[in-house]
Parts: C-alpha cells; structure tokens; sequence
C-alpha cells in the first residue's frame, strides 16, 4: 500500500505511473452483474437479508461447488459476507482462542498474520521455496505441528506466486489430521494449465473451512462480497458473530452475485484468455532481463520473480523502480521474510501497458548495472 499511495501521489503530479503492484482485476464488471444490481435497487432491495446471506444465492455457491468440484454442499453451510477480509477475520474468531497456533506458508498473503494474531492465535510459519515449487514440504509442516496447533491455511492459486496446488499435495495436506484446514480459494477460476487443474480442499475433506468471493474472477473488488463454508457444527457460532459484526452483506450486491454466478460464461473466458496472453508474455520478458523463475504461475495474476542478481533488498528496489521510471511493483519481502529478494508483477493491466513497463524496466536494469 505504500508504493500504490507514492505512486498516486506522482500521478497528481503529472507522471505516467504503470500499476503492476495492484492485485486487482483491470477490466470493468461485467455488464451483466451491474445490470443485475440496477435491477435489485430499482425494485428496493436495499433492507438488511438474513445474517447468513440470501437463500438464493446460498443455493446458487452451492450449486457452484457441486457443477466444479462435485461436491454435495448445503446451502445451509454457506454464510456470505462483505468481501473474503470479512469471512477470514470470522473464521478465525471462530477456530482459535488465545495462543493457539494456525500454520501459514512463508511467503504469504500480507493479511494473513494479522488475522491469526486479531483472534488471539499465533501465526506459525513454514518456509515454502523455488525448490519445493512453492508449496508446502509435508515433512517441514509436520515439523512445525505441536499440541497448540488448531489448523493450515491453503492458498491455491496462490498469492503472491500463483503456484497451484496439485491433488496429491492437497491430499496430503488433508491426510494431516489437524482440527481444521482453511482454504482461500479467491483465485479459484483464474487457472492456466490443464495439466493441473484446481481442486477445493473440500474434496478431500469435510474439516475444512473456505473462504471465496467475486472480487478477483468477476472483476468485483469494489463491489465487496464473499462467502465462506464450513462445516455444520461451526456456521452456528460463525453467524452469531456476522450478526454482531456485520450483520448481513449488502442486499443488492448480492443480488448481483447471482448473476455473476449462473449468467456469465463468454465473459469469463474472454478476461481467462486475456490474462494468459499477458502471463506468458511477461514470464518471458521477464526472464529475458535476467530475473530467475525456476516457477512458473498457473494461476492468479502474478509473477514472482527473483530478482537477487540485481537486488537483496526488495523495498529499496521498488521504491526506487517507482521514483525513477514510474513503475509500481510489490517488494517481495511485503509477503514475509521468505519473499526478500523476490519481485511480484501483476499482469492485471493491459499488455500495452506491461510492454511499456518492462522497457522502461530494462533500461533501469541497464542503468544500475553500469
């Protein structure tokens, strides 16, 4: 957030900053779901819904997970909530009392420590590396399991190295026993490789929270509405706390959900299509410059570079990208202590734009090489 807040404030200075730091799709929302919610506000759906979100777009999340993953879901575990922030901070409000332990990669989302620690937990983490294809080493997670350990958090596709998960690592990870698995599956549509398609932790097991929503797939970050399942004897205790915290999402929005998940085929291939174009171009850019990816993403909309042959401090480079040739980045050690000396590119603006920020990229390499 610092280097989106500087790269505004260049921005009001005249200068022609490209965004390759924001995890944000560039496209608009689809014309379908706005429809749908000038439709809801015009027939004033603007009440508060049932703390647990509408019926009918409970039933259409379930009926979601069963057409993708074959799985039998009641809609009376579904509890949608004003984005997946929301739905994270009320599981693990849910899953941990003070001092118990929950299991995240390194690197990791930024937010994630944060949650465990608002909830009184303890965030332990596991180092994830080039080596082991960015993912979890069962033999390292096994290592960090001690009696205080309530649960792992899976991220597939993942951010910040759009690594997806394979079935057998899933499995795996299920095979543990922990109390509980929670899954972010945000990214969930947005993959590249039919070799290794997704999979829901829920198909491997019943002790699994998800936390999902329409910000990242249907272009509708600002829109703010996500959903989480969980198992049936907890989305008890986790409703009581939306209804104390947040009450119900917003009424029309998730009319507009509905929409975004029975009405919309072509455009979702369309945006799939476009961000492919754009991944395999920058890996290639990328690696023509001199960054290492021994990684490639299958899905999200990242690239995590190495970036050790110019730089071991990830900050100063972005900052300085940023200041000198009006490139915004995230500084890999923004994600934990095991992102120090990695670079995240976002392909999510045009291939105009990603062409023209790795040209001026190249000849900043060029100049601090000299």
């Amino acid at each position: 957030m610092d280097i989106l807040e500087r790269a505004h404030e260049l921005e009001k200075e005249g200068h022609h900053v490209i965004h390759l730091e924001v995890g944000e799709p560039d496209f608009p929302t689809p014309q379908p779901i706005v429809q749908a919610a000038i439709d809801a506000l015009q027939m004033g759906k603007t009440s508060y819904t049932h703390s647990m979100g509408l019926s009918e777009l409970r039933l259409a999340i379930a009926g979601h997970y069963e057409s993708k993953y074959q799985l039998k879901i009641s809609p009376d575990q579904v509890l949608v909530c004003s984005g997946t922030s929301p739905a994270m901070l009320l599981a693990f409000q849910t899953m941990l009392e003070d001092d118990q332990e929950f299991i995240i990669a390194n690197p990791y989302y930024s937010c994630y420590p944060n949650f465990i620690r608002g909830a009184g937990g303890k965030a332990v983490t596991v180092d994830i590396t080039e080596d082991d294809g960015f993912d979890y080493n069962i033999d390292r997670v096994k290592k960090a399991i001690t009696n205080k350990t309530r649960g792992i958090l899976v991220n597939s596709p993942a951010n910040p190295t759009g690594v997806v998960s394979t079935k057998e690592k899933l499995e795996a990870i299920a095979g543990l026993g922990l109390p509980y698995i929670l899954s972010d599956e945000i990214y969930h549509g947005l993959t590249y490789s039919d070799k290794n398609p997704e999979h829901s932790i829920l198909e491997f097991t019943d002790r699994a929270i998800v936390v999902n929503g329409f910000s990242k797939l249907y272009a509708m970050t600002g829109w703010r509405l996500g959903y989480l399942i969980a198992p049936p004897d907890i989305i008890r205790a986790i409703q009581r706390l939306q209804q104390n915290y947040f009450i119900s999402a917003n009424n029309f929005v998730q009319w507009a959900g509905i929409t975004a998940l029975t009405g919309l085929s072509d455009e979702l291939t369309v945006m799939r299509e476009t961000y492919n174009k754009r991944r395999q171009y920058m890996i290639s850019r990328l690696r023509e410059l001199g960054f290492t990816i021994k990684v490639e993403p299958e899905g999200a909309f990242y690239v995590f570079a190495n970036a050790r042959a110019f730089t071991d401090d990830s900050k100063s480079f972005a900052f300085r990208l940023l200041e000198e040739e009006h490139i915004g980045v995230t500084p890999g050690i923004d994600f934990g202590s095991g992102g120090e000396g990695y670079i995240r590119f976002s392909y999510a603006n045009s291939l105009s734009n990603i062409e023209e920020a790795l040209n001026r990229l190249e000849g900043f390499l060029k100049k601090i090489r000299r």
